[in-house]
């Protein structure tokens, strides 16, 4: 899940300085779990804007902001509407989503954090980068890119404390859980394994992936 959360609504007004007819769309999935994109959020975002001399002209709530066929099908209704700029209640992806399919500006409603593990109701964990070549498989399934504040792939820093990280105490030392889980399934032979540091040359992007594509 991408998780998100909203902008200063100082900073919001700022982007629609000079913008009187504005519209809405928000996000199904992942804003609308993170409570910055739902059926709520949008109409808070409403009683907001009209509290600040704007006129919200339209509100759609896509099932997947990120998804380019579905947006521009619910984008129809707010592009008849005669709105001068849309505010996207979703994450980043999904702002520009819509930004692909109107010719009127797209201003984000919010900051988009991470790619989370959804721990409970309300409460996200950022467990994986997105790095494109993934090391899980010799760290236990712990992931020492996003879980170690230095992201350093070949054992700890040396500065834990009590199982705990140096850079933020609150955080478990991420290759103690590596060692913990690689001894918990017999397999501490991994922590032998030297593993290339992680950098961008092996990442152009933005990055494309076409399933469409016939494979040789």
């Amino acid at each position: 899940m991408i998780i998100t959360q909203k902008k200063p609504k100082e900073e919001l007004l700022a982007m629609l300085e000079g913008v009187t007819k504005v519209a809405l769309v928000g996000c199904g999935q992942c804003a609308s779990a993170c409570q910055t994109g739902g059926e709520k959020e949008l109409g808070e975002m409403k009683a907001f804007l009209e509290e600040n001399g704007k006129e919200v002209v339209g509100s759609v709530l896509p099932d997947e902001c990120c998804h380019k066929l579905l947006v521009k099908k619910d984008l129809k209704a707010v592009r008849d509407a005669g709105a001068e700029a849309i505010v996207g209640l979703s994450c980043g992806d999904g702002v520009q989503t819509v930004a692909d399919n109107v010719s009127i500006p797209v201003y984000p409603a919010n900051n988009t954090l991470f790619l989370g593990q959804i721990e409970r109701v309300g409460m996200f964990n950022e467990y994986c980068r997105m790095c494109g070549d993934c090391v899980l498989g010799s760290t236990g399934g712990v992931c020492p890119i996003t879980r170690c504040a230095k992201s350093l792939v070949n054992g700890p820093c040396g500065g834990q404390k009590n199982g705990k990280c140096e850079v933020n105490p609150d955080n478990d030392c991420a290759w103690i859980l590596i060692y913990k889980r690689l001894e918990a399934t017999g397999q501490l032979d991994k922590l032998g394994q030297t593993r290339p540091d992680k950098g961008h040359a092996g990442a152009a992007y933005p990055r494309h992936i076409n399933l469409r594509e016939k494979r040789a």
